[in-house]
This record gives C-alpha cells, structure tokens and sequence, in this order.
C-alpha cells in the first residue's frame, strides 16, 4: 500500500475505505459503499480488500469492533485513521483550489 501520512497521497481506495468506516461495516459493506459511492467506477475485490484491512489495521488507522464471536468481522476507524482522512481532505481541497486558480474556476 503505498499511502504516505507526510504529505503525500492516499490511494483513493484507502481513502474510500477510511470513508466508510466512520459508520462500522463488515467487508462486504465496505464493497458496497465503495462501489455506490462512486458509481461502480471503483469495485474492490475481496483480496483487496481484506489486504487493504491488514495494512490499515497495522497502521492503526482502523480497528475490528462490535461482536468478535459472529463471521462477520466488523471494522470502525480509529481516531488516528480519521486524522489521516482529515489530512487527505484538506490536501485534495488545495489541489481543487489550485487548479481551479489555474484553469479559471473550469467547473464540471
């Protein structure tokens, strides 16, 4: 995974499942959002997602919660996790600002 907290870049994955685990979700869930919330232009596969889990949950950016003893494992984000997304908000917000500096406020 190649997110950086120091200023560089989430993946846009990373930053999707950072997203949507301000609410707790099991995998498929996280699939789901992910898919809906850009519409199906991003589709995470299962060993995507559960690597892409491993990673953030070593990094601390999540955490598995709710009932441990069920098959679905559900995960929530971490303080630290919603500090790294806050940072990636801000970072795409400049972005937008510059380009639009640039580009004369070009809107969609």
């Amino acid at each position: 995974m190649r997110d950086h907290v120091k200023g560089g870049a989430l993946t846009e994955v990373t930053f999707f499942i950072l997203l949507s685990l301000y609410t707790p979700k099991h995998g498929y869930a996280i699939m789901q959002f992910v898919e809906e919330e850009t519409n199906g232009r991003l589709s995470l596969g299962a060993g995507t997602l559960y690597g892409a889990l491993n990673t953030l949950q070593e990094k601390g950016w999540i955490r598995p919660c709710g009932n441990k003893d069920g098959r679905k494992k559900e995960y929530e984000i971490t303080q630290e996790g919603k500090s790294v997304a806050e940072t990636e908000l801000q970072r795409l917000h400049s972005l937008v600002g510059i380009a639009e500096k640039i580009m004369g406020g070009t809107k969609i």
